[in-house]
């Protein structure tokens, strides 16, 4: 696995990059040395061995299930990576099911290297310990015991130069729900991804996706890497030793801000993914009538001048004319970028406050923006992959007064 040196971007497209090192910085804040000494229990949950004394915690699932957790290594020999052309393409995935309640070791959130090189990418490092941000407490036990059953299959992708820990709330809730979920991360698109043996991928598309003509190999390429995936989970040898629990004709997937144009792409280039959501990104390829076709589609974004109709975003409403099936374009009142993301929720567990002004550019709480990104994709994939009802999807809801309905 190559290493390099990742190159913030500047885009709006990709403009978690701009939010992380703000938020970052203010998490570290109320953070102390001691909280990070040597013999306090940050250092054991390092180790993914335990969540107890994290001083950051996930908002807890709701659902019927207790949530399992295992970690996948995959290698498409058959394809060359696009940014290192002599390396196969590589992904690491992070699988989420229902799971039979028990102890256990708590499924880390990130590894303090990947956590490292994030800040380092950001350039803060020696700034903000990396041993809190990576103990953060998660609600999934490593390798619990699955509660036998056919569940449908979403996929998540992260955003550009953001890795698949940022969507663990979603995950968590969605297994709790009832699905096994995929979360990716796409080798040399992130800051920092650990691979098996300690080996770290770093952003060595960032550079290179500078010019924003070329953003859309980042959603192809996402595109053929979930094609890839569904044929080892789906396979008689499964890379997954779990994948009888996958019911193969319903696979959906969801991703956020260029995970989810990719999550658009994926459908064009795989019959096998029947219902998609973008959440607060940019589409860098045209989506086609014979791409999505009549599979329903869900864009999810900030109420602002961003991605309301005939705003800054065009390909959100060229996009829209373009879907035939059922589609909902929903806008979240006071939502930043990154609030369909972990990091408002992990912001506000330390105190950081909210508004335009804030580090997130949101007003937004985090823990709201986690409870409507969680009540809306599940609701999505509810109803388009396992035929329950929705009524929160037929229009503007009392439980949700800031979520908008667009209907161009």
């Amino acid at each position: 696995m190559p290493h390099g040196r990742p190159v913030p971007s500047v885009r709006r497209v990709i403009r978690i990059s701009r939010i992380v090192p703000a938020v970052v910085l203010a998490l570290a804040l109320p953070l102390t040395a001691a909280a990070v000494s040597p013999a306090s229990p940050l250092a054991a949950a390092d180790a993914g061995s335990s969540a107890i004394g994290a001083v950051l915690q996930l908002p807890a699932p709701t659902g019927a299930f207790a949530v399992g957790r295992n970690t996948l290594h995959l290698v498409d020999e058959s394809r060359p990576d696009p940014w290192v052309a002599s390396d196969p393409r590589e992904l690491m995935v992070s699988m989420y099911y229902p799971a039979r309640p028990g102890s256990g070791a708590r499924a880390r959130y990130a590894t303090t290297e990947e956590i490292r090189l994030l800040l380092e990418g950001q350039e803060l490092a020696g700034l903000v310990p990396a041993e809190v941000l990576s103990a953060t407490g998660t609600h999934s036990v490593v390798d619990a015991v699955p509660v036998e059953g056919s569940y449908p299959l979403v996929v998540l992708s992260p955003g550009f130069t953001a890795s698949r820990y940022t969507l663990t709330a979603l995950a968590e809730a969605l297994a709790a729900r009832g699905f096994v979920v995929a979360a990716v991360d796409h080798a040399n698109e992130s800051f920092g991804i650990e691979f098996p043996g300690g080996q770290m991928s770093t952003c060595l598309a960032c550079e290179r996706t500078k010019d924003e003509g070329t953003l859309g190999v980042v959603t192809e390429t996402r595109a053929a890497d979930v094609s890839f995936l569904l044929d080892r989970l789906t396979a008689p040898d499964s890379a997954w030793p779990h994948s009888r629990l996958i019911d193969s004709e319903r696979i959906g997937m969801a991703g956020h801000s260029i995970g989810g144009a990719s999550a658009a792409e994926a459908m064009a280039a795989d019959d096998r993914v029947r219902a998609g959501v973008n959440m607060d990104g940019s589409f860098h390829t045209s989506m086609q009538p014979d791409g999505v076709r009549d599979r329903p589609f869900l864009m999810m974004g900030t109420d602002d001048e961003v991605h309301r109709p005939g705003g800054q975003d065009v390909s959100w409403d060229a996009a829209w004319s373009r879907l035939v099936g059922w589609k909902r374009w929903l806008t979240v009142a006071g939502a930043g970028h990154a609030s369909f993301t972990d990091i408002p929720a992990l912001a506000e567990r330390l105190g950081m406050p909210v508004g335009a002004a804030s580090p997130i550019g949101a007003a937004l709480p985090g823990g709201r923006s986690v409870d409507l990104t969680r009540a809306y994709i599940g609701a999505f994939f509810d109803l388009h992959l396992r035929g329950i009802p929705q009524p929160i999807l037929d229009g503007p809801s009392p439980a949700y007064p800031e979520v908008r309905f667009n209907n161009p």
